[in-house]
């Protein structure tokens, strides 16, 4: 077993559940529920995202090959999708200013090239900002990022590389300690130990880290499923799929999706009893829980999932999801 896949699964066999007290859970699961609302407002109306598959791919091969933690590897894609958006938004911005004041257009196609240029730099450069968040674990140096960038054909120096971390961080206004969905996935894990849940949480973490990592790296085709069956239409309109972004960004949601999916595979007999403790826990419609986790095990286990296994919930308009179920009109 080589060293990578060593180091990953000593950091899963090392995660302890039960050892925090019941009133820190609670404060922290507050503050979660309070950040996801956030995020979930402030997402309402943007369009776009930069989870494209071989982007995360990426990012997730890039951090197994430097032994980082799976957190950072969410944490780096969180970061570098909020840096990209931020971008798009300058761009947008600057665009709109020339407009108005009747300027110069800017060349938009050396603009773009610039960008593309310097992606893999600002891609690395958000890993590399994640890896100093978890600096417990690992932090990867200005060589190591050198190196590794000089190998893809990229020569940049450590100024060039510094300049980049900074860009990033000032884009950003040094907020970069993002949350990550597996922040929440670990945090119900802990509460649902507490709850006398019937699978136990170390079994399903593993799981739920296998099936996060599945929804990063397939999240629009999930996602776009999840739509369709909220709707009941296999042809969305554009205005349901702009209040459907609002969804994507809601990590309590996807949380409670990945456990349950998690919960289906390890024991299906106790599927039940999880996504009801999940409900209690988060206010999520049992409905939406149903749904997603099944969006999931669809596009992990596949289509054929026994008729008599599948959680198909009732048919009910989901809570969590009625913002995106709006009308064609």
């Amino acid at each position: 077993m080589d060293r990578p896949v060593r180091s990953r699964l000593a950091s899963l066999s090392d995660f302890q559940f039960g050892a925090v007290a019941t009133e820190t859970i609670e404060d922290a699961l507050l503050h979660l529920a309070q950040q996801n609302e956030q995020a979930v407002q402030e997402a309402a109306g943007r369009t776009g995202s930069f989870r494209e598959t071989r982007i995360v791919e990426f990012v997730f091969l890039l951090s197994e090959q430097w032994c980082l933690e799976k957190s950072v590897s969410y944490q780096a894609v969180e970061i570098l999708e909020r840096f990209m958006i931020k971008q798009a938004e300058n761009m947008y911005r600057q665009a709109t200013v020339q407009l108005s004041e009747k300027k110069e257009p800017q060349n938009w196609k050396a603009l773009k090239e610039q960008l593309s240029s310097k992606f893999i730099l600002r891609l690395v450069s958000c890993v590399q900002l994640a890896s100093k968040l978890s600096f417990h674990y690992k932090i990867i140096s200005n060589v190591t990022v050198l190196n590794f960038l000089q190998a893809l054909g990229y020569v940049h120096s450590k100024e060039e590389l510094l300049e980049s971390e900074l860009d990033v961080l000032k884009s950003l206004n040094f907020q970069i300690n993002l949350p990550t969905p597996l922040a929440y996935v670990e945090m119900l894990l802990e509460v649902l130990g507490y709850n006398g849940c019937l699978v136990p949480a170390t079994q399903l973490h593993a799981t739920c880290l296998t099936l996060l990592d599945l929804v990063y790296l397939l999240h629009e085709p999930i996602y776009e499923s999840l739509l369709r069956a909220s709707i009941e239409n296999s042809v969305p309109s554009q205005l349901q799929g702009e209040k459907f972004v609002s969804v994507k960004e809601d990590f309590m949601l996807l949380a409670v999706g990945i456990i349950a999916a998690s919960a289906f595979i390890q024991n299906h007999e106790c599927w039940s009893q999880v996504v009801g403790h999940l409900h209690s826990i988060t206010g999520i419609a049992l409905e939406s829980i149903a749904e997603l986790s099944y969006a999931i095990l669809t596009h992990s286990v596949g289509a054929n999932t026994p008729a008599r296994q599948r959680p198909a919930p009732p048919h009910l308009e989901p809570r969590a999801l009625r913002a995106s179920a709006g009308s064609n009109t």
